[in-house]
């Protein structure tokens, strides 16, 4: 008996001076959406761009907001939407100065071209839109160009790819046929308005010969 109690006596001190288990800071979001929720800038009191997302972390003291997807209609001066833009994952600032879009980035240009992309960046302080990564863009006339690079005004209504260019053209001959005929109607046109401008009414002619 005096055994057994001194056994559990020795075993109970051990469960008793175990080793306490570090605490562990957990960091979280100032705030959590996880229902829709939509975020709207403006520009000089216009409606610019509009982002939709099903999920919102804001974080107050890195001044971030992270959401997933990434849903942006982008309007011009009058208000109607001229493009969009999608992708997996977006960060911004809590003052709206940047929009970061990655992860199967998906855009549409008020001209009817699309760019895909790993990662798209809209910069408010020079109001361009541009990422350094591989972009693939699809033309309103079906040509398929891609490339390293990409930058675009704010409307994605003007863009070029920065480097590395390669492309598959629809119809290039005949389209290059048609410029031609175009430019070639535009000389003889120029040329017959100049030939009027020189036979004005009343203008002397040269006499051949003779005095």
């Amino acid at each position: 008996m005096v055994l057994a109690a001194f056994a559990l006596l020795v075993f109970s001190g051990c469960e008793e001076i175990e080793e306490e288990k570090p605490w562990i800071q957990v960091e979280r979001p100032d705030m959590l959406f996880t229902d829709t929720t939509l975020i709207d800038s403006y520009d000089k009191g216009v409606q610019a761009w509009k982002l939709k997302t099903a999920y919102l972390e804001r974080w107050g003291k890195k001044d971030l907001v992270f959401v997933r997807p990434v849903f942006v209609d982008i309007y011009d001066s009058v208000g109607d939407r001229v493009a969009f833009l999608r992708a997996d994952s977006g960060r911004l600032d809590m003052s709206f100065s940047y929009v970061y879009a990655y992860g199967h980035v998906y855009a549409l240009t008020p001209k009817g071209a699309s760019v895909r992309s790993d990662s798209l960046l809209w910069n408010k302080r020079d109001n361009l839109v541009r990422t350094e990564s591989y972009v693939r863009v699809v033309s309103e006339d079906g040509d398929v160009l891609q490339g390293k690079g990409f930058v675009s005004d704010a409307h994605m209504d003007n863009w070029r790819i920065l480097s590395n260019v390669t492309g598959i053209f629809q119809d290039a001959a005949k389209r290059l046929k048609d410029e031609d005929k175009k430019e070639a109607d535009a000389i003889e046109t120029r040329d017959n308005s100049n030939q009027s401008g020189n036979s004005q009414p009343g203008a002397p002619h040269p006499r051949a010969g003779g005095r």
